[in-house]
């Protein structure tokens, strides 16, 4: 009983304590020598003209060949891309939602197969694919080396 009246007497002057160490805290950016960083409300997002996506560049130029490039792709709902391919792998992550892809040259958005969040895929260079979302909207991380060019690959 002794020790309970002392720990209430006591943990408010803790709490005090502890709570004006933790905002005596010099909280400072990252040192840009050692790293360089985007918060959300720093990515800058192109609009995705007539209901198609948007797009962030993270890191590089996708446009140049030979570079390493990183960027962001927000696929908004009922939203996907015609059979094509790219000249170069690409490696994306699914970040939030579920991205939906398909492959072949005929377009079917029924045949799809989903890839939820957290999934990785790996599209090789030279094939034919398709992507995009279905019901909500989806974001993906896209590695890659550039140029990033889509060639059209449909046959109807």
């Amino acid at each position: 009983m002794a020790t309970l009246k002392i720990l209430r007497r006591v943990l408010p002057i803790i709490s005090i304590t502890a709570l004006t160490a933790l905002s005596a805290v010099d909280v400072t950016e990252p040192d840009p020598s050692v790293m360089s960083f985007k918060l959300p409300d720093q990515i800058k997002w192109s609009t995705g003209g007539r209901g198609g996506p948007q797009t962030a560049i993270l890191y590089g130029d996708p446009k140049k060949a030979g570079e390493i490039y990183i960027v962001l792709t927000k696929w908004p709902p009922h939203s996907m891309s015609r059979p094509h391919f790219h000249p170069n792998d690409r490696f994306i992550t699914v970040i939030e939602g579920t991205w939906w892809v398909g492959w072949g040259t005929k377009y079917d958005p029924d045949s799809t197969y989903p890839m939820p969040k957290g999934s990785f895929v790996q599209h090789f260079g030279k094939k034919i694919h398709y992507d995009g979302a279905k019901d909500a909207e989806c974001i993906i991380e896209i590695m890659g080396i550039g140029p990033d060019t889509a060639t059209g690959a449909e046959v109807k």
